[in-house]
C-alpha cells in the first residue's frame, strides 16, 4: 500500500552526520556538535518552527587508508550511510524537511537514500564549488568527497552506486550543479557530454543569486518534482567563511548564497537540506560556527513566509512497491 506522507511546512527533523571519512582532512566530523553548541536547535525554534532532533549517526573518521587509494575508506563511509538513511527514512516519512548536518560531502546519498523510500524519483540541487565528479578511475586523491556526484549518477565504486540498489540514485537531467568554479579536467569532459544542468559561480554573480536560484528551480522541475539540496560551505568565498576543508578565493559571497538558499528553502517540495564540510578544527573562536546558524535561521526562516500550497500531495511510493523500475 502506497504510504501518504501530509507535509508539515513549520517542522524540522534534524540529523548529525558526523563524518570526515570521505572528506581531505579530518574535522568535519566535529560539525554536528558544534552547531548544536552554537545554538542552532534554540534558534530554530525560536524563528517559528517545531524540531525533532533525530539525534547523531555514529562518528566516522578520516584515515589516510593507503590500502584503497583509489576510493579510500568506503567501508566507514558503507556504514555512515546505513547509519543516516534509517534515520533519513524515518524524518523524511514525518513530513518535516529533514535537515542533515555533516560532515563529509557523501553523507548526501544516505539522504537522497531515505527520500527514495518514498519517492520514485528525486530530483537534486548541487550548491557546491565543486563538480565532484572524478571516479575511483579519475581521482587525483582517492577522496569519495571528489566524486560524490558521480556516484550518485552511477559512476564508480559498485558499493557506493548500489548503495541505493539499482542505480542510478538521482539521474543526470534531475541534477543541477549550482555555483561551480572548480573543475579537474576529467569532470570538465564528463560535463561537456552529459545532460547534467550546470550554473557557475561567475553567471550567478552577473545574473544575481535570486534570479539564477529561480532559474535552478526551473531545470529541476521543482514544481512538480520533489528535490533535496546539498550545500557544500566551500561554494562561500574564503574572506567570508574560511572554516571548510578546501577553502578557496572568489567564489559567491555569503549574501549570494543566503538568497539563493532561501528561495530554495522556501519551496514547498523541497524535503531535506544537507550541510557539508564546516571544519571546526578551523573556526578556532567559534566565528564561522555562528555564521553559519544565522545563515540557516535566515534561509529556512523563509519557509514561514511562503503559504501551504493548497494542492494535495502525492501519495508516496514506499521502496518494497518502487525499487524496481524507478530509474526511467
Amino acid at each position: 500500500m502506497a504510504v501518504k506522507i501530509v507535509r508539515q511546512p513549520k517542522k524540522i527533523a534534524l540529523i548529525g552526520a558526523p563524518s570526515s571519512a570521505a572528506a581531505f582532512a579530518a574535522g568535519t566530523e566535529k560539525a554536528p556538535a558544534a552547531l548544536r553548541a552554537a545554538g542552532l536547535i534554540e534558534r530554530i525554534e525560536a524563528a517559528g518552527f517545531e524540531v525533532a532532533d533525530y539525534g547523531d549517526c555514529a562518528p566516522r573518521l578520516f584515515a589516510d587508508d593507503d590500502e584503497h587509494r583509489r576510493a579510500r575508506n568506503l567501508k566507514e563511509i558503507v556504514a555512515g550511510l546505513n547509519d543516516l538513511k534509517t534515520r533519513a527514512e524515518v524524518a523524511v516519512k514525518s513530513g518535516a524537511l529533514v535537515l542533515v548536518l555533516g560532515g563529509d560531502c557523501a553523507q548526501v546519498i544516505g539522504l537522497l537514500t531515505g527520500a527514495r523510500r518514498y519517492y520514485k524519483h528525486v530530483n537534486l540541487l548541487w550548491f557546491d564549488r565543486d563538480a565532484d565528479l572524478n571516479t575511483p578511475a579519475t581521482t587525483p586523491s582517492g577522496r569519495i568527497d571528489g566524486m560524490v556526484v558521480a556516484h550518485i549518477i552511477g559512476k564508480g565504486a559498485p558499493e557506493l552506486v548500489r548503495f541505493w540498489g539499482e542505480p542510478p540514485l538521482v539521474r543526470e537531467p534531475d541534477i543541477t550543479l549550482f555555483g561551480l568554479s572548480r573543475l579537474d579536467p576529467p569532470e570538465q569532459e564528463l560535463l561537456s557530454r552529459s545532460p547534467l544542468r550546470h550554473i557557475g559561480a561567475s553567471d550567478i554573480q552577473s545574473k544575481g543569486a535570486a534570479a539564477s536560484a529561480v532559474d535552478a528551480l526551473s531545470h529541476l522541475h521543482a514544481d512538480t518534482r520533489e528535490f533535496v539540496v546539498h550545500l557544500d560551505l566551500d561554494v562561500i568565498a574564503q574572506e567570508d567563511f574560511p572554516a571548510v576543508v578546501v577553502p578557496g578565493e572568489g567564489g559567491l559571497r555569503r549574501d549570494d548564497v543566503r538568497v539563493a538558499l532561501q528561495q530554495y528553502a522556501r519551496h514547498k517540495n523541497l524535503l531535506g537540506l544537507d550541510i557539508a564540510q564546516y571544519n571546526p578544527d578551523r573556526d578556532v573562536d567559534g566565528a564561522c560556527a555562528k555564521k553559519l546558524v544565522d545563515l540557516l535561521v535566515e534561509a529556512l526562516s523563509s519557509r514561514l513566509e511562503t503559504p501551504v500550497s493548497s494542492s494535495p500531495e502525492p501519495a508516496a511510493q514506499p521502496a518494497e512497491e518502487s525499487s524496481t523500475g524507478t530509474s526511467a
